[in-house]
């Protein structure tokens, strides 16, 4: 049963509407990638910008996370590695990250960052489950007022099961992922507030 609170609570997010995220934010990118299991994020060694790894039951794809670029592609990556395994949930890199395990969230469980260093918040919640929604806040997601304001209904998962939603450790990208698409939300270089 349901508090009075947790029930208007459940009222407000249905009834937001999905908008684009706010300002410095952008929708970026949709990467259709069929079979998806996982993402997770590295660090390009020579610009330190933003990787976006991608594990599906058709192998291992690198994303530049700043453009969506595809910089590397193994459709046959060796059967031993090409789930994420060990305590970490790691598979080894790809491209330029080829020397190391990237941790990948999903499927297998995992996690990518919640919170960036200059207070945005990303939760996933499912009022109306399984479809997920991912809420974007400014204020640490307590959720008072309007959506638009200082929270934002930026992605429902109504087609497709939701694997992962999180930061980059840097908190210059966004990425939400389903079995059937990565979405990559991004800004320019935080700054601090």
């Amino acid at each position: 049963m349901l508090s009075d609170y947790q029930q208007q609570l459940r009222a407000k997010l249905l009834a937001a509407p999905v908008v684009a995220p706010p300002e410095p934010w952008r929708h970026l990118n949709q990467i259709l990638v069929g079979g998806l299991q996982g993402v997770g994020f590295g660090v390009h060694p020579q610009t330190g910008d933003d990787l976006l790894m991608l594990v599906s039951m058709d192998g291992f794809g690198l994303v530049d996370a700043a453009t969506g670029a595809k910089i590397a592609r193994d459709r046959h990556p060796d059967p031993d590695n090409a789930s994420p395994s060990g305590p970490d949930l790691a598979c080894p890199g790809l491209g330029v990250l080829a020397d190391t395990r990237v941790r990948i969230s999903g499927l297998f469980g995992g996690g990518l960052h919640a919170t960036t260093d200059d207070g945005w918040t990303i939760d996933v919640v499912a009022p109306e489950w399984p479809n997920h929604r991912v809420l974007l806040s400014s204020d640490g997601g307590a959720y008072n007022g309007p959506p638009g304001t200082t929270w934002w209904h930026v992605f429902h998962a109504d087609y497709s099961e939701l694997r992962a939603a999180g930061f980059s450790p840097s908190g210059r990208t966004l990425v939400i992922a389903t079995s059937s698409d990565v979405t990559l939300v991004v800004r320019p270089e935080p700054t601090t507030r």
